[in-house]
């Protein structure tokens, strides 16, 4: 009986092991700091050019913030709404727009914008894919209006495949 325990005991703690060895894994279809600059940089380029002040967010492959910029006099209000439009573009793997066409009333998943610490269902935030296709994380982009954030963030997210 005790050898059974001892088997057991011994079982749990692999278990327990590879529990811990995977959840501490890195993903292999993450965002490097690299990728993430270049979108954030492609995006900021766009945003001068159309003379539009905004903040700019790269979440990684997790939803964790990779990289940020704050455009001088771009409001501070902005910079939440980017970085959950960003987060919330990787949370579903779509366009935060195409997202909030769904969250309307009468939606399918009218109000999911109430989970997750806040979601933003509104254009300007947009999944970033690698060269194979693999969603690597996302850009989400405040300031302009909804179709100026939604244009830039796609400019960002674009970079990584012209890279």
């Amino acid at each position: 009986m005790e050898l059974q325990a001892q088997i057991k005991n011994r079982l749990a703690l692999l278990t327990l092991m590879l529990m811990a060895y995977t959840a501490n894994a890195q993903l292999t279809n993450d965002i490097t700091h690299n990728e993430a600059f270049t979108a954030l940089l492609a995006a900021k380029k766009n945003a001068e050019t159309t003379n539009v002040l905004v903040n700019i967010a790269v979440v990684d492959a997790g939803a964790n913030l990779k990289a940020f910029i704050r455009m001088d006099e771009s409001y501070l209000g902005s910079i939440d709404v980017a970085i959950k439009k960003a987060k919330t573009a990787r949370y579903f793997n779509m366009d935060t727009g195409e997202l909030g066409e769904l969250t309307q009333p009468g939606g399918i998943i009218y109000n999911i914008e109430h989970s997750n610490n806040g979601l933003i269902t509104f254009p300007g935030g947009v999944p970033i894919k690698n060269k194979e296709g693999k969603i690597i994380g996302a850009i989400g982009v405040s300031g302009g209006t909804i179709e100026q954030d939604r244009a830039i963030a796609i400019v960002g997210a674009e970079s990584i495949i012209k890279s």
